[in-house]
């Protein structure tokens, strides 16, 4: 498959010569392997082995025979290189053995963050740098596309004969979602094939052998409805209702959908318990194709939403939503420093439109910018202290950095 830059390899590149373990997780098929092969094959004058615990005679070595696994695996090697780590239950303690007893640079790769995250970093506190690659954002996208409108992308300065040639690439990549495979391949039949290979062969199997899930057709049924209520506030209730599925095991799928990188949470943001929501979170899928294929490609009144949060998502921004007892409602509020940026985004706007309850933020927290965004409207407009600027869709993606 032919390779498309990733921005978290310069990110990554300047670790490669520290002693800490190098780990990079993220979900099924968004290029993980692909990313540390493509690293490891522009090292020279090392030597390195690279090797899968989806193999399963490496992952019985690796956590029945840990001196038999050094010496066949890292002895006499520059660099070691483990691909699906989450396979291994034990990887933290092993790993901080091979590490704190062997000169050897590690780099390792799992599609779930569970193990990592919550288990292993016990061990390898000081010891590990952690990087998440989510499928393409809509610039490596493009890339795979078309590299000279990348570029002009990347620069954020293009007339409307180029604006509109982008939201033809942007209205793709909402529907079909930034998998790798899936955007290299033209043929539409065979991307929601590909999709639906990835979905049932990779993700669903992941969920069974790795969190042990039994009854996949309960949480298959969550993922469809949750797939129909995207940026929607989750009620517990309603969904226990619609799954048939018990309160605390609800919530423990939805943990299990996070930690595998299918969907994320939106917390609110808030100063006020007595005003504001405090508790309730909000759900966006992380791929939109991935969405798409378990809906059958309906679309939801959600989807410039989850374009905006799953592009910043993949930029390491951390957003919230923000809405109060009475209703009024933010889509995002970016805590930036000490800077508050609220972003509301609408499908269609033709001259400036400010809400309610966007005033009502701007009155509450006079922040001294904010964003409301649709698919071609541009203004910059000024309410008290703040601008707001309004901003088509694939502007602001660079515009917030």
């Amino acid at each position: 498959m032919e390779y498309v830059n990733r921005i978290l390899e310069s990110k990554i590149l300047n670790y490669i010569n520290d002693k800490e373990i190098i780990a990079v997780i993220g979900p099924r098929q968004s290029g993980k392997t692909t990313l540390i092969k493509h690293i490891l094959s522009n090292i020279k004058n090392k030597k390195i082995k690279q090797i899968s615990f989806d193999n399963i005679f490496e992952l019985e070595l690796f956590e029945n025979d840990i001196e038999g696994f050094i010496d066949l695996n890292v002895k006499n090697n520059d660099i070691l290189f483990i691909d699906e780590i989450q396979y291994s239950k034990q990887s933290g303690k092993k790993l901080k053995y091979i590490y704190d007893n062997n000169d050897i640079k590690i780099f390792i790769s799992g599609s779930s963050s569970i193990d990592i995250s919550v288990e292993s970093l016990k061990y390898l506190v000081g010891r590990i740098f952690v990087f998440t690659l989510y499928p393409f954002n809509f610039y490596e996208f493009l890339l795979a596309k078309d590299e000279n409108l990348a570029e002009i992308f990347k620069k954020g300065k293009f007339g409307e004969i180029l604006h509109k040639k982008l939201l033809k690439y942007q209205d793709e990549f909402i529907k079909f979602g930034g998998f790798p495979r899936v955007i290299l391949e033209n043929n539409i039949e065979k991307k929601k094939t590909i999709l639906q290979n990835i979905f049932q062969t990779y993700i669903m199997k992941e969920i069974k052998e790795i969190f042990s899930v039994r009854n996949d057709f309960k949480i298959f049924n969550l993922m469809k409805i949750l797939s129909f209520q995207e940026g929607n506030l989750i009620s517990y209730e309603e969904l226990a209702t619609h799954t048939e599925i018990n309160r605390n095991v609800l919530k423990e799928y939805l943990n299990i959908l996070e930690k595998a990188f299918i969907i994320k949470l939106l917390h609110p943001f808030y100063t006020n318990k007595r005003l504001e929501i405090i508790k309730s979170p909000k759900l966006y899928f992380i791929d939109s194709g991935l969405r798409n294929i378990i809906n059958g490609f309906n679309a939801t009144g959600s989807i410039y939403e989850s374009l905006i949060f799953t592009e910043l998502l993949k930029k390491g921004i951390e957003l919230k939503y923000w809405r109060t007892k009475s209703k009024a409602e933010v889509d995002f509020v970016y805590e930036k420093k000490d800077e508050l940026i609220p972003i509301e985004v609408k499908s269609k706007l033709t001259k400036p439109k400010i809400t309610k309850s966007f005033y009502s933020f701007v009155k509450k927290y006079s922040p001294k910018v904010g964003y409301i965004l649709s698919r071609d409207f541009e203004k910059l407009h000024n309410v008290d202290t703040c601008n707001i600027i309004f901003s088509t869709f694939v502007k602001f993606f660079n515009e917030i950095e």
